[in-house]
Order: structure tokens, then C-alpha cells, then sequence
């Protein structure tokens, strides 16, 4: 009787195709694109003359963050490959529904929108950065990152042409055109957002059944993780005395990681390495449900703007 060999989540790579990838960009990029053209020149002008609670939402995003997911990876102890999803989850840039949920949640929107595009350029030095230091700093992952060999320069590339070219292109398209991005703003945002969440259900069509298979390892972890960054967003902003409208923005900023890119960077650098690959899915499918839920929590308590 042949004994049947387990694989651990460590050796499991996730099929996803060259096209597969593509596409995934060119969609990240509709949805970067929806987002900049309800922004102006002057939004970025109001935030230069009152910086403080941008400053601090971009400190509790690539700073705080990291910071606490690297102790939760000491303490918890998870599989290389899944401590090193959470540390590239902790180093994207916030969410691309952040907006909307903070507008939900009666945050300020404006900062919400403004932390999204500065912490998206931020990314293009920020993110490698990240995921270099503080997997470098944990054994296991160190591990990981030799044998991957991940060219910074590479997701410079990636994050610079996926996200803050459309973005630089949506503020122009607003600036010029405003008549044209009023039209599209609402219906853009919506059918980027339904775009996107139907690819990444039929990009784990393909591997519904590994992803079943250990979503159960990944998902006390990625519930613990959004969490402690929620409440991390929130504790930031509260030491830095922000008032409860930015409080909002901050905290839900920090919680809604954009797991887009994080699925961009896996299947590109990582090639699909399992643990990295279902933390990312986890984190998308479950920041959404945790974010709508607080939003119509604080929804019912709102705050002076």
C-alpha cells in the first residue's frame, strides 16, 4: 500500500498564467485610474499647506504596519512562506476600496483618497524596501528571499506602470477634462471594482482546490493580522491627535492593504509560491467583509467634519 505524500504549503506553487498576469495588471490599473480622477492638483496643494494627518496616515501605513506584523510573525511562528505573504501584504500601499469604505464609515474621504495616491508612489520605493528588510530580518524568510532573488528595480517597474501611471493619468484626464471624469467617476469605480473581484474568483477557480486546502492554516492569521492593523491605524492616529473624522480615514487606510498588487508581485517574483499566494486571496476576500462591517458600525455614530 502506497502511503500518499503531503505537500506543505511551503512547496505548493499556484498555477497562474503569463496572461493570467496581465490581465490582473491591466486591471489594477483601471481601478488606480478610477480613483485619480476624483482627484485634482489642488487636493495635493491643500494637503502640502496642512500635512499632518497625511504624514501620519503614511507612517502607521509603511512604517507602524510593518513594524507590527514583524512581531506578530515572532510571536506567532507561521510557515516561511505564509510570515513572508504577511510581510508583503504589510509593504503594498492601502486598498483601492479603502475610499469607499472610509466615505461609508463617515471618515474623511479626501484623506482617504489622498493617502491611497501618496502611499501608492510611496510604493515604488517603499514596497521593496519592506518586504527586503523585515524578510531579511526573520530566518525562515531570509531563507526564502535567496532563493527567490527578487530584483528591486523589477517591482519598481511593476508598481510604477501598474499604479502610479494611471493615477498621474486619471489627476491630468480630472484637471483637463472634468466634464468628461464627472460622467465616468461613479460608473468607473463600480465596474473597476467588479472587474477586479470577478478575475481573482476566476483566478482561484484555477486553484480552488489548493486554495481550500490551506486557506484554513492562513486564515486566523490574516483575521489577526487586518485586525492589529486596523488597530493600529487607529492607535497612530490617536497618539498623533488627529481629530475622529481623520481618526477614520487613518485606521481604515491601514486596514485595507491593496492584495492586488500583493497577488501581482507573488505570481511575478514569487512565482505563486503557496503560503504568499493565499494569505494575499484571504487578506482580499476578508479586509472587504471586516472593512464594510466597521464602516456600518461607525456609520451609526458620526463624527464633526
Amino acid at each position: 500500500m502506497t502511503t500518499p505524500v503531503t505537500i506543505g504549503i511551503d512547496e505548493v506553487m499556484l498555477n497562474f498564467s503569463p496572461t493570467s498576469l496581465q490581465i490582473l495588471n491591466a486591471v489594477l490599473a483601471v481601478v488606480m485610474f478610477s480613483i485619480a480622477i476624483d482627484m485634482k492638483p489642488a487636493d495635493f496643494r491643500k494637503l502640502a499647506h496642512s500635512p499632518k494627518s497625511l504624514i501620519t496616515g503614511l507612517v502607521s501605513q509603511f512604517v507602524v504596519l510593518p513594524v507590527v506584523t514583524f512581531c506578530m510573525i515572532l510571536v506567532t511562528n507561521p510557515q516561511p512562506s505564509i510570515a513572508l505573504g504577511l510581510i508583503l501584504v504589510a509593504a503594498c500601499p492601502g486598498g483601492n476600496i479603502s475610499n469607499f469604505i472610509t466615505h461609508r464609515a463617515g471618515g474623511n474621504a479626501a484623506l482617504s483618497v489622498s493617502m491611497t495616491a501618496f502611499s501608492t508612489v510611496g510604493s515604488i520605493i517603499l514596497t521593496p524596501l519592506n518586504i527586503a528588510l523585515w524578510g531579511s530580518l526573520y530566518p525562515p524568510t531570509r531563507a526564502v528571499l535567496r532563493e527567490t532573488s527578487i530584483d528591486p528595480l523589477s517591482v519598481v517597474i511593476t508598481v510604477g506602470v501598474m499604479l502610479v501611471l494611471p493615477l498621474c493619468l486619471g489627476v491630468l484626464l480630472n484637471m483637463r477634462r472634468p466634464d468628461i471624469t464627472a460622467h465616468l467617476r461613479t460608473p468607473l469605480q463600480y465596474l473597476s471594482m467588479g472587474i477586479f473581484v470577478g478575475f481573482v474568483v476566476l483566478a482561484l477557480s484555477a486553484n480552488w482546490s489548493l486554495f481550500l486546502q490551506f486557506a484554513g492554516a492562513v486564515a486566523g492569521l490574516v483575521i489577526l493580522h487586518n485586525s492589529l492593523a486596523l488597530g493600529a491605524g487607529l492607535a497612530t492616529a490617536t497618539a498623533a491627535r488627529l481629530p475622529a473624522f481623520d481618526r477614520r480615514a487613518i485606521m481604515i487606510e491601514t486596514g485595507i492593504q491593496n492584495s492586488g498588487l500583493g497577488l501581482v508581485l507573488i505570481f511575478g517574483f514569487f512565482g505563486g509560491l503557496g503560503g504568499m499566494a493565499v494569505v494575499a486571496a484571504f487578506w482580499g476576500i476578508w479586509h472587504a467583509i471586516s472593512g464594510i462591517a466597521l464602516a456600518g458600525v461607525l456609520a451609526r455614530h458620526p463624527v464633526e467634519h
